[in-house]
């Protein structure tokens, strides 16, 4: 126990979480973008895989609560690194830090919270269906087809402007975090090189934005009329 509080406690302890989190909830970010991909291949495809996610009956729900404390805690660990980096800085630069330090822990602060706001959000709207009435079949008075038409569920939610914007904001947050934190993540790791390193940074950077052209897709197709609903509502 001691030596589990003592590694928390310390800065290279700190990185470790934050980097080893960080690689969980990317790797997250990539499969989930995977399957929500799936609504350009029309409902039948998206609908089976969400139908095939709820058979994991209780172990996706213990996969949500994983990912979602992996998130909390990578939130909270970089906070407190932040803070420890700042305070062990030398007196000398004590005016400079201060205005980086603080302008980066406000922004980290912010965003974070924003990002985690939404995927609470998304998990009450997507998955629980406690914000939206529609979100049930059609015979119960709702608007889906089916119990898992998660097609309608996507076209549905992003007709709304406030949670499209919402969601572009939330996902433009955690892709700008990824384009800088992929490379320290991976010198954390020690899995870099001073040759790699260039190339790491760069491909990290793209990669995060490849992500959010991905995410963006799907409510920009619903604007622009690309992706419809398949029956009336």
């Amino acid at each position: 126990m001691n030596f589990i509080t003592s590694f928390f406690k310390s800065s290279i302890g700190k990185k470790w979480i934050v980097a080893l989190t960080g690689l969980v909830l990317v790797g997250y970010v990539i499969g989930h973008l995977v399957g929500n991909l799936q609504v350009f291949a029309g409902p039948e495809k998206i609908n089976q895989y969400a139908e095939m996610l709820h058979s994991l009956g209780a172990l996706l729900w213990v996969v949500r609560l994983f990912l979602l404390a992996c998130f909390i805690l990578h939130i909270v660990t970089t906070i407190l690194l932040v803070k420890q980096n700042r305070e062990a800085r030398d007196v000398r630069y004590e005016k400079v830090a201060r205005v980086q330090a603080t302008w980066a822990s406000r922004t980290m602060a912010l965003s974070g919270l924003i990002v985690l706001s939404f995927v609470i959000y998304h998990l009450l709207h997507l998955t629980v269906r406690s914000t939206d009435q529609r979100f049930k079949p059609i015979a119960q008075g709702g608007a889906l087809a089916s119990e898992y038409d998660v097609h309608s569920m996507l076209i549905l939610s992003f007709q709304h402007p406030l949670v499209t914007g919402f969601y572009l904001l939330s996902v433009f947050l955690l892709c700008l975090h990824m384009s800088h934190g992929l490379s320290s993540m991976v010198q954390t790791l020690g899995l870099n090189s001073k040759k790699t390193m260039p190339l790491i940074s760069h491909g990290g950077r793209i990669l995060a934005w490849i992500i959010f052209a991905g995410y963006a897709s799907i409510p920009l197709a619903v604007y622009f009329g690309v992706l419809k609903l398949h029956h009336s509502v």
